[in-house]
């Protein structure tokens, strides 16, 4: 019997012609029934910059991306409207309000705001390809189990930087009283989802949990969770970034009972029901973070804010000990690595990366595009995520002298012979990627980089702000070929 099949035209092509089984055939049909005409066109825009140019000016910086992500989580715990300032306009942002409403929520978006109403939400299973997008959708699983008392939820998506399990998730919500089965589909060991249920049929219970990582979207899960848990919950050995502070701040704003946000344990008092209230969400460190060393590769001077000094003390203090110049009052942040200010070139400097206050992971492949272009030698550790290197082969490109062993990279600084060289490269990662923008502006000649969709995950403008200051930066989207769709 012969196998089915379907013919695809392709432009200016003759027709190719595809055997394939029974049951793969229903799959694609299935995808292509649910597939909206702009998903079936992938357009692949690119970064062209003419390195070499000064920076000067200031520039805003946007709402927390990571801030942003666990707030509108946790806008499912809420009856009534949640309006939300400060929230930044990202391809990950727009994936978490498409969550929202594949739930029932209501989301309501206009110049940086946002009115969430979780009122109408009917469904605890979101839609599993928006979850898989991004690592923050999987956040929901803590505000749904604890309003509805069941959720399913698909294992997370995010950048391939290494190994991010859900296990701390899993644990931690069984210590607060619920059933949770890991179910893969077939054979696959990727395409799964969590399910959970109250075990005692009604909600969740506080309980104690001590996580083995600090993790933050742990952490925040957890938290989101047990504020409307019955009863008293303390997490030990929990994240202490900004981000787990804001949310703290906004769920108790929204009514919740939340103490220690900021230190290693959280005392949580859960509430059997939270309301709406309204939040301006933090600035964004790592984009603040990411605009200094922008400043420091191109050894120029810019000012920005907002900025939450303590939230970039991290940062400071490394650039200071390489030589740049920095002022901060009344939220406006001056960096300056002009060389007349700071003399004829910047000290390398050791990074390891950890958890806060340490080294943010998040800003690692930036300070190592800087410390190419410095004086000496300069070792990087990544205590994180494995495989975060990854911009390091892209580094090479541009002429770069980095060698990596394991999560160890040893950066040789900037000599008679090692200035940077424009080339073709590639992001594969959200960080990694704007590190080479940052090497490309520091490049001599024309830096071409493709990927850039990664970029845009965690950076509003980044493009048009680095323009405003000076840059030479152009967008260029490829017009896509009249392909017949089938």
């Amino acid at each position: 019997m012969a196998l089915p099949s379907f013919t695809v035209l392709h432009h200016q092509n003759p027709p190719k012609t595809y055997f394939i089984s029974p049951q793969k055939q229903s799959r694609i049909h299935s995808r292509l029934q649910t597939q909206t005409p702009a998903k079936a066109l992938t357009i692949d825009p690119k970064f062209t910059i003419t390195g070499g140019n000064k920076l000067s000016g200031h520039v805003p910086i946007s709402g927390s991306k990571n801030s942003a992500l666990s707030i509108l989580a946790a806008t499912l715990c809420c009856c009534g409207i949640s309006k939300l300032y400060r929230v930044p306009n990202l391809s990950d942002t727009r994936t978490m309000v498409s969550i929202l409403r594949s739930l029932g929520a209501k989301v309501e978006v206009y110049n940086g705001e946002m009115l969430v109403n979780a009122d109408g939400v009917g469904s605890v299973e979101p839609w599993s390809e928006e979850i898989e997008k991004i690592r923050g959708g999987f956040f929901v699983i803590g505000p749904l189990l604890a309003r509805f008392g069941e959720a399913a939820v698909a294992l997370p998506g995010g950048c391939d930087i290494g190994a991010r399990p859900v296990d701390l998730y899993i644990g931690g919500l069984r210590a607060l009283g619920a059933i949770v089965e890991l179910r893969f589909i077939w054979d696959s060991l990727r395409d799964g989802k969590v399910h959970a249920q109250a075990a005692n049929g009604r909600g969740l219970v506080g309980g104690r949990f001590k996580l083995d990582y600090p993790s933050v979207g742990a952490t925040e899960t957890l938290m989101m969770a047990a504020c409307m848990a019955d009863g008293v919950t303390v997490l030990s050995n929990v994240a202490k970034e900004p981000e787990v502070i804001d949310l703290a701040r906004f769920l108790t704003g929204s009514g919740a009972c939340v103490e220690g946000a900021g230190s290693d344990t959280l005392f949580i008092r859960g509430k059997s029901q939270l309301h709406g209230s309204e939040y301006a969400v933090s600035p964004d460190r790592v984009e603040a973070g990411t605009f200094m060393l922008a400043a420091a590769i191109t050894r120029s001077s810019i000012s920005m804010s907002p900025v939450i000094p303590s939230h970039v003390a991290f940062l400071t203090d490394k650039l200071l000990a390489a030589g740049c110049k920095i002022a901060c009052a009344r939220g406006t942040l001056e960096v300056s690595a002009v060389p007349a200010f700071v003399g004829d070139g910047l000290q390398g400097f050791d990074i390891r990366t950890g958890p806060f206050p340490g080294f943010p992971t998040d800003l690692q492949p930036q300070a190592m595009a800087l410390l190419t272009t410095c004086n000496g030698l300069s070792v990087v550790e990544e205590t994180v995520f494995e495989n975060r290197m990854s911009h390091v082969r892209e580094l090479l490109k541009l002429g770069a002298k980095i060698r990596v062993c394991g999560r160890t990279a040893l950066v040789c600084g900037k000599g008679e012979e090692s200035a940077l060289l424009g080339s073709h490269l590639l992001a594969t990662d959200l960080r990694g990627g704007v590190s080479l923008v940052l090497a490309g502006l520091a490049a001599e000649g024309v830096t071409e980089i493709s990927g850039i969709a990664h970029i845009d995950r965690g950076y509003e403008n980044i493009d048009a702000k680095l323009r405003f200051l000076g840059a030479d930066i152009k967008r260029l989207i490829p017009i896509p070929s009249p392909l017949l769709q089938f």
